[in-house]
């Protein structure tokens, strides 16, 4: 099938498949529902874009991967016009923030974050600790967009800076490991439109994450740290791409 050769496509099976996994685990049809309609509302958004510009329809696999995403860190008790409003923006965030034809931010990441500041939602990070799950599956599709050096670097400053934390407030270093976001590691970060393209880049990119992360989680930030760390480093990949980091 067409769609098992395409990374895109076996990245919407994969978290289709995690969703049903986690729906069915936790007893929790309203996640798979709220998953569900974020798919839909991101499929939709971009469609109607897409024709407007080409007068041709189209569904595309980025934009249900934009809302499988969305479903998964969107908390599923929200109104649900909240998550139609962080489908929308995290989609047309594609089409109205561009440099040299690309697109800056992650999409899900821009939405989500715009929807909690703007209208106090809040984010659950569904599955993000199943670590047997998303660590086989999160190393395989980084090293199929060559984004592996992001995730090494990102675990590796983690460990670094939350592992000296741990040591001063007697905390077993073992914990560190539990409360890594997977989720966010081996499908936020490492998308590939909105991360560095070079490897010295991509380090600077999962270390700069990582350690903006600790220091927001230090001081105690109330919004969603993860997100706002990941959307100012997208930003910062203009810097590190012009000055051609190799």
């Amino acid at each position: 099938m067409q769609i098992l050769k395409s990374v895109k496509g076996q990245l919407v099976i994969y978290l289709t498949c995690f969703a049903v996994f986690l729906a069915i685990k936790d007893r929790n049809g309203i996640f798979l529902l709220a998953t569900s309609f974020a798919v839909l509302s991101a499929l939709g958004t971009e469609s109607v874009i897409v024709y407007f510009k080409t007068r041709v329809w189209k569904l595309t696999a980025s934009s249900a991967i934009t809302g499988l995403i969305i479903g998964y860190v969107f908390s599923s008790d929200q109104s649900w016009w909240k998550l139609l409003v962080a489908c929308v923006l995290a989609i047309s965030s594609k089409y109205l923030i561009r440099f040299q034809k690309k697109h800056i931010f992650n999409p899900a990441a821009f939405g989500i974050l715009l929807v909690i500041v703007l209208f106090g939602a809040s984010t659950q990070w569904k599955g993000t600790y199943v670590w047997y799950i998303l660590l086989p599956g999160g190393i395989y599709f980084a090293q199929k967009i060559r984004k592996l050096k992001i995730v090494i670097s990102y675990f590796l400053v983690s460990l670094a800076l939350f592992g000296i934390q741990a040591i001063t407030q007697k905390i077993p270093l073992t914990h560190i490991l539990g409360y890594l976001s997977y989720f966010y590691i081996f499908v936020m970060i490492i998308e590939p439109k909105t991360s560095p393209v070079k490897p010295v880049g991509q380090i600077v990119f999962g270390a700069g994450i990582a350690g903006l992360i600790f220091i927001l989680t230090g001081y105690g930030v109330k919004f969603d740290a993860e997100l706002f760390s990941l959307l100012i480093l997208n930003a910062g990949v203009l810097l590190i791409n012009k000055r051609r980091i190799s």
